[in-house]
């Protein structure tokens, strides 16, 4: 059998049908594997987290995640990892790293496993070619890849659309393999070989996709506090407004940037952002536990129990002083002004600022910068007991190309884990049952 795309979910299914006992092939278009795992979570890896369930993900059916986190969840990765040699920790925020800090032990041990277990891996291998063949069976057209900038320039469209053209070349030699895994991701970091060549091979054998978008991508903004506050880390609630609704909610830390936005917050909100269409607004509360009228009272109370205290530093107990002078200024407030000498009007811009203030959100960094991509295959195509495909017998799809996407924290590695072993096993079991390898 074969697997296509050698990150995280097609390490992991090549593996776990190898160990079931099925002749693998891995195929990589990259001639690097692993570049994806070596760049997450800032070069450390950050593999899972404390708490998964199907409501960390968005896309497609949230029982469709269950299913699959179940089989194998939280407990046997870790476990996993242990047996893999790959010592874990836990940090504050519920996240999973490698206690060497290190994206380099979870690859290297992962590599190590496949070699022990006897897969064959072709890297600078790109499938550009998906045919069934008849009776059983399918035969891969692969296109020999000889150097990384193959990938500069992103590839196949990156736009967004709902069906992707198959590279206009013949591919260079064909492999013939009894069952096929399709994990070749997405379209984030193109350079790393994410070019959209998978959603090519399975839309050519009658798959259909949710249009895919970047997502945990940051936000870009011409706001002028985007250079006043730039290098700001905080706590903040972040708002998306739609038709005049606020749809969603996203609390988190987010990072000024001179771009705009990043930080977990901005990232989470992406998507959302991106799904919405028509520029709809972002508003921030730079204060995440307080209300425009807790923050009132609070003034209120300051101006009569310490009527000597400035605006700076009643603001300082929420916000960053630079922050928070920035936006006393942008409510025409003198920050050095006393809280009991602000006149309601400008006491209530200033709040305003505080609370509820538009971050003049653009656009986001696209596929460039995004750490996964939204959308993909539609999970009423897939087996969710064995993630093979409706369409196609003998196809099974796992990680990104499926329309699953996790938040930021573990949750899109524990996906490509859990959907990768799924998978495998089920490919493995599948040509087992056949006869077949």
């Amino acid at each position: 059998m074969a697997v296509i795309g050698a990150g995280a979910a097609g390490l992991t299914a090549a593996l776990a049908a190898a160990k079931a006992g099925a002749q693998v092939t891995l195929l990589n278009a990259h001639p690097r594997i692993g570049l994806k795992i070596l760049m997450s979570g800032g070069t450390r890896c950050n593999v899972t987290h404390r708490e998964v369930s199907e409501r960390d993900y968005q896309g497609g059916s949230r029982p469709f995640v269950a299913r699959v986190l179940r089989a194998f969840p939280v407990e046997r990765t870790l476990a996993w990892f242990e047996e893999l040699g790959v010592a874990l920790k836990l940090e504050e925020t519920g996240k999973y790293f490698p206690a060497s800090d290190d994206a380099n032990t979870v690859l290297a041990a992962l590599l190590a496993a496949i070699e022990r277990a006897g897969v064959t891996i072709e890297s600078g291998a790109r499938v550009i070619r998906l045919e069934r063949r008849e009776p059983d069976g399918y035969r891969l057209g692969i296109q020999m890849v000889r150097s990384a900038a193959t990938f500069e320039g992103g590839g196949v469209s990156r736009r967004g659309e709902a069906s992707w053209p198959l590279p206009a070349v013949e591919p260079d030699r064909w492999l013939e393999a009894d069952r096929v895994v399709i994990a070749t991701g997405g379209l984030s970091f193109p350079r790393t070989g994410s070019d959209g060549v998978g959603y090519s091979l399975v839309s050519s054998l009658g798959h259909t996709l949710e249009p895919p978008i970047p997502a945990l991508t940051p936000l870009t903004s011409e706001d002028p506090l985007c250079a006043a506050a730039q290098g700001t880390t905080l706590d903040v609630e972040l708002s998306l407004w739609a038709g005049g609704k606020r749809s969603e909610r996203i609390p988190g830390s987010m990072v000024i940037a001179h771009f705009g936005y990043s930080g977990p917050a901005a990232l989470d909100l992406s998507r959302h952002w991106l799904r919405s269409g028509n520029r709809p607004k972002v508003t921030c509360n730079f204060a995440p536990a307080e209300t425009l009228e807790s923050f009132r009272n609070a003034w209120v109370d300051a101006a009569r129990q310490a009527p000597e205290r400035t605006v700076r530093r009643h603001l300082a107990r929420w916000l960053p002083e630079r922050l928070g002078e920035r936006l006393a200024e942008e409510a025409g407030v003198d920050p050095g002004a006393r809280v009991n000498q602000v006149d309601r009007a400008h006491r209530d811009a200033v709040i305003a600022g505080v609370i509820e203030r538009d971050l003049h959100v653009i656009g986001t960094l696209g596929y460039e910068k995004a750490e996964v991509t939204a959308g993909g295959v539609r999970l009423s195509e897939v087996d969710p007991s064995t993630l093979e495909s409706r369409k196609s017998a003998g196809l099974y799809l796992c990680g990104e190309i499926l329309d699953v996407e996790g938040r930021l924290g573990g949750f899109n590695f524990q996906w490509s884990w859990s959907s990768g072993m799924v998978a495998g096993q089920a490919a493995a079991s599948m040509a087992a049952t056949a006869g077949i390898d």
